[in-house]
């Protein structure tokens, strides 16, 4: 006849047997991958083995957070851990997607070239992920400016000092042979001025008032955060986003580039087309800007001629010492090519001013106010960990529960 404790022990190993495969991690989130490629490592360590390699725009289920790192798992399975910083939320991927939707209708500001592989950002911030680079064979369109504060660098931590050994106390051989005689007194205080009652009643506007003789500090002025300026640009299949406009060099011909002075070609456009003998050689009108790091693009534009008889580039209008905005619109559908640029008056009014260019001759034809609409970007939100919600036991492991409790 069986025991009961043989009963019981056979009850829980029967349980033990049928119970369920273990289910796999619930997922806490979601969250597409940032870079161009991303590779995902199976522990926290840079030498770990990597477990997937994603690429951009792929979707991510969040398992588990770390301080800044977090561990996810493809759509095929696979699980690693990977920097916080290089995936990007919903939120800023549905943002992505309809700034390039939107950026197909800006108008080109001029065809740019790269002096080498130049990573493309979601943001105009130097620690926002890359998700495409442009390789130095290619060229993109520039289409917008913004000038960005620079995001400060994490500062390392400073080291620990070394403790310094204690200096040894020298014992003294004979405490009798120490000097008794009292230190000799203090001398008075000063006395304050006849007038010190009247030097202490403060003044009725709450100013300090500054003595004759005595120069008040200088307080030193907080040094500006440093900035940089960024190119909104569009790569020939659609890719839209941020890069340093240093890195960039606008593609108009050199015989035109060469009257730059040093100054920065922020847009340039065709004129017309002159065909004559056997030259065959473009009109063009470009902006300029002297030192950049200035929240407009340009303040000054130029419009460049083919001079036959001197057989070069010669400038037919100039304007300096302006402040003008990008889009900078060219039609040359009609029989007379017309130009239109976005000037800031004294007041900080802007207008639109249309200009029109015959041979030689550039002359402004309309001038109208302009309203800037505001650009569509890519939301700035942090991944937040999501608490999961209580998962609902089953009576199997209620049962199983209550079993094992037995034995304890």
């Amino acid at each position: 006849m069986t025991s009961p404790r043989a009963a019981i022990v056979f009850v829980v190993a029967f349980l033990i047997s049928c119970s369920p495969p273990p289910s796999e991690t619930r997922s806490i989130g979601a969250a597409y991958v940032g870079p161009a490629t991303l590779l995902l490592r199976q522990e926290l360590t840079p030498k770990a083995t990597v477990s997937a390699t994603v690429k951009h725009g792929e979707k991510l289920e969040i398992l588990e957070y770390k301080r800044r790192f977090v561990k996810v798992r493809t759509a095929q399975g696979a699980e690693g851990w990977t920097d916080n910083r290089q995936l990007l939320t919903p939120e800023q991927m549905a943002g992505l997607r309809r700034m390039a939707q939107s950026a197909s209708q800006f108008t080109s500001q001029g065809a740019a070239a790269v002096f080498e592989p130049l990573n493309i950002h979601t943001e105009p911030n130097r620690s926002s992920p890359s998700f495409w680079q442009i390789p130095d064979t290619a060229r993109v369109d520039v289409i917008g400016h913004k000038l960005s504060p620079r995001a400060a660098a994490p500062q390392p931590s400073a080291p620990v000092a070394a403790r310094q050994p204690r200096p040894l106390r020298r014992k003294s051989k004979d405490k009798a042979s120490q000097s008794k005689v009292a230190p000799p007194p203090l001398p008075p205080a000063p006395k304050p001025p006849d007038n010190w009652l009247e030097l202490s009643v403060p003044r009725e506007d709450g100013s300090e008032e500054v003595k004759p003789g005595v120069s008040k500090p200088e307080q030193k002025a907080a040094e500006p955060s440093p900035t940089d300026d960024w190119n909104l640009v569009r790569t020939k299949d659609g890719k839209v986003g941020w890069v340093l406009m240093r890195a960039l060099s606008m593609a108009i011909p050199d015989e035109v580039a060469q009257y730059a002075e040093g100054h920065r070609i922020t847009s340039y456009f065709a004129l017309g087309h002159f065909a004559g003998g056997d030259s065959s050689k473009n009109d063009w009108l470009w902006t300029t800007i002297t030192k950049g790091l200035e929240p407009y693009e340009f303040d000054s534009f130029r419009v460049f001629v083919w001079s036959r008889k001197h057989n070069r580039y010669e400038t037919a209008y100039i304007e300096r010492k302006v402040v003008g905005h990008y889009p900078v619109v060219v039609d040359n559908s009609g029989a007379v090519p017309r130009f239109s640029l976005i000037l800031e008056s004294g007041n900080g009014q802007l207008f639109r001013k249309t200009y029109t260019f015959e041979g030689y001759r550039v002359r402004m034809v309309n001038q109208e106010p302009y309203h800037v609409s505001k650009p569509i970007e890519v939301p700035s939100k942090a991944l937040v960990p999501q608490q999961p919600a209580p998962k609902e036991r089953t009576w199997y492991l209620r049962m199983k529960d209550s079993v094992l409790r037995l034995f304890h």
